[in-house]
């Protein structure tokens, strides 16, 4: 079988951390190369060393077998202009995978045309048709959980999770990163887009996850987060996956200096103590989870900055804290395989 290569499509939004989350995260972390990324308005600069292009054409020489939605954006939909360059890339056969909750497949013109060049449309956002609420597996599973959670929405929960797993696999211990948002998807190759199922059915969206995970050789699972519980937003999503999850342990995961809601003003975050207990009595009561560790972003911090946020943090609430992307996972690996550790002989009557 062909190796996929990637084209990212990334107009208007590859230098962009939050609304370019996905080209950015699929660069990092995906098994599968990206060999340009389109962004007519950074054209022959580069990313993460691959080249930026203008258009699919200038893409083409580089030999790209897939092209990747690599944006978000506001309500998940397309902006009209992204019709023609989904098009070009149809009709220059490549397939095209999209994160967005707008699916390509239910579009009959573009439908059409992916069936006369042969290429596929994936949407990683469509959910299983046959989803359902928990049936008690997820407590029954032989393998610890552990599920990044936030102060916030797009603050690193995905790369965390990724992060510790990565560590987790060097040290040769049996992990696997659980995807549940389209660029987990993307990176993974498997998941399901939890934001995209009947709230109903969230729940055993998650439980289905992690019983895959298992399935698929994780003793040590670890689930990447959505939304937050403080969000006046996005907090639903993220109260089902804590109860399908039933993680072990949470990791907390904050920006350092955050005071308030990303685009919500006036909307105060709690401290991080207070965000702590929350998770920790939101838990589900058949399966007590305790937050772990703290994992700060500091990317626009300084070094000293940066560490001098992740010591009052580790002081605020006597936890250990680190940032780690910037400083590597270590020390909060250990921190979560001691706090797994620590419940081990209170979960044999989890089985």
């Amino acid at each position: 079988m062909s190796e996929k290569r990637y084209l990212i499509l990334a107009e208007g939004r590859s230098g962009d951390p939050h609304y370019g989350k996905t080209a950015r995260g699929v660069i990092r972390y995906g098994p599968d190369p990206t060999v340009a990324v389109l962004d007519a308005t950074r054209a022959g600069e580069e990313m993460a060393g691959i080249p930026v292009v203008a258009t699919v054409e200038d893409a083409l020489p580089h030999g790209p077998t897939t092209a990747l939605v690599g944006v978000a954006t506001q309500g998940g939909r397309f902006p009209p202009e992204w019709r023609e360059l989904l098009k070009s890339c149809i009709a220059a056969g490549l397939d095209v995978e999209n994160g967005l909750h707008e699916f390509l497949a239910d579009d009959a013109e573009l439908s059409e045309l992916a069936a006369a060049n042969g290429v596929e449309l994936r949407d990683l956002r469509r959910p299983p048709a046959d989803l359902n609420v928990p049936t008690g597996d997820n407590l029954a599973l032989d393998a610890r959980i552990v599920l990044t959670v936030g102060s916030d929405c797009a603050i690193g929960k995905k790369t965390v999770a990724l992060e510790l797993d990565l560590e987790a696999r060097r040290r040769g211990l049996q992990s696997i990163f659980v995807p549940t948002g389209q660029t987990g998807i993307a990176i993974a190759g498997w998941g399901i887009a939890v934001d995209a199922v009947v709230s109903d059915f969230l729940a055993g969206a998650a439980e289905r996850l992690v019983v895959e995970g298992h399935e698929r050789g994780g003793e040590l699972l670890f689930v990447e987060g959505q939304g937050s519980l403080s969000h006046p937003a996005y907090s639903g999503v993220t109260l089902g996956l804590v109860h399908g999850a039933a993680p072990h342990a949470f990791v907390l995961c904050h920006r350092a200096g955050s005071t308030e809601i990303e685009g919500y003003p006036g909307h105060p975050l709690p401290s991080l103590p207070d965000l702590v207990e929350l998770h920790e009595r939101i838990a589900l009561p058949l399966r007590p989870a305790r937050v772990a560790c703290l994992a700060l972003n500091t990317a626009h911090l300084g070094e000293a900055e940066a560490r001098a946020a992740i010591a009052a943090a580790s002081e605020e609430t006597g936890l250990s804290a680190d940032d780690p992307v910037r400083f590597g996972a270590g020390p909060l690996l250990d921190a979560v395989l001691q706090t797994l550790e620590a419940k081990a002989p209170a979960q044999a009557a989890d089985h």
